[in-house]
């Protein structure tokens, strides 16, 4: 019996130690660069351990992304306005879209590397379904004349990772100017 929850408590720590790695590795130097072999080794267990925790590395990028993911909906649900309920529409969406468009630039390496993985993968995954409904309902409740779940995916496929890097880097805009071009297009 006890060694069962000694596995079980190693197993955990291991899992936290890769997560952390990882999400340290990736953060600084980018998912393109960083192997398997580098996230093991910085935390201090075998590849085949990071590989049967995981998988592979689209979930691996999952499990560091999720916590983040999960703190700004968290944010969304439960904050105070006018990220949280009780703002008024228009700086709510305002709000809204600020929020993942800084969400999109703090972990754009993380989303870039999950955004081509197969068709539609951009808006099928579920953190994206959950950020386009919610798009659709502040669009709706701030401008309910226009066709929200349309311009919801406009506004969410302008916070893909690649085309706010694409402009920030390649084009040199500022991040000013990136969530000015947002609530302009999103007439808030």
């Amino acid at each position: 019996m006890g060694l069962v929850a000694q596995e079980r408590v190693d197993a955990a720590r291991n899992r936290a130690a890769i997560l952390a790695a990882a999400a340290d590795l990736f953060d600084r130097e980018g998912t393109e660069t960083v192997s398997m072999s580098d996230i093991a080794e910085a935390a201090g267990v075998g590849k085949g351990t990071v590989f049967r925790r995981f998988g592979d590395r689209t979930a691996l990028i999952e499990a560091v992304l999720q916590p983040r993911v999960n703190a700004l909906s968290q944010c969304v649900e439960h904050g105070p306005p006018p990220l949280g309920p009780g703002a008024s529409p228009a700086d709510a969406m305002r709000s809204y879209l600020d929020a993942l468009l800084d969400f999109v630039v703090a972990n754009r390496a993380l989303i870039r590397a999950l955004e081509h993985r197969g068709p539609n993968a951009y808006y099928a995954n579920a953190s994206s379904r959950y950020w386009i409904a919610e798009l659709t309902r502040r669009i709706a409740a701030a401008r309910p004349e226009e066709d929200a779940d349309y311009l919801a995916h406009v506004l969410f496929t302008a916070l893909r990772a690649d085309v706010v890097d694409y402009l920030m880097t390649a084009r040199e805009m500022s991040l000013q100017r990136v969530r000015a071009g947002l609530h302009q297009i999103a007439g808030v």
